[in-house]
């Protein structure tokens, strides 16, 4: 299992389009792609639980990732946090 503390870094926070990406990378893996906030935990590969999540700028996150590729997975999803999915 592999575990990151991610902080929405986008002024817009996730709202449709960053929950879409984050749901696309995760599907491209088999592993289990998790993210909690505030002790509720929603699965990432579904927009709207990404989007019911409600995570505003600067919110951290917590990503979990468990499987065969549970590191690729986690990279992959903390580098569109890096970049601010490419919105600022």
């Amino acid at each position: 299992m592999v575990e990151k503390i991610l902080t929405v870094q986008n002024r817009a926070g996730i709202h449709a389009r960053p929950a879409a990406i984050i749901a696309q990378t995760a599907n491209k893996f088999e592993s289990e792609v998790s993210l909690t906030k505030d002790g509720a935990t929603v699965n990432a590969k579904s927009i709207m639980g990404v989007i019911a999540m409600g995570a505003c700028y600067n919110t951290q996150l917590t990503l979990t990732t468990e499987g065969s590729d549970e590191s690729e997975a986690a990279a992959s999803i903390e580098e569109l946090f890096n970049s601010r999915f490419e919105e600022d």
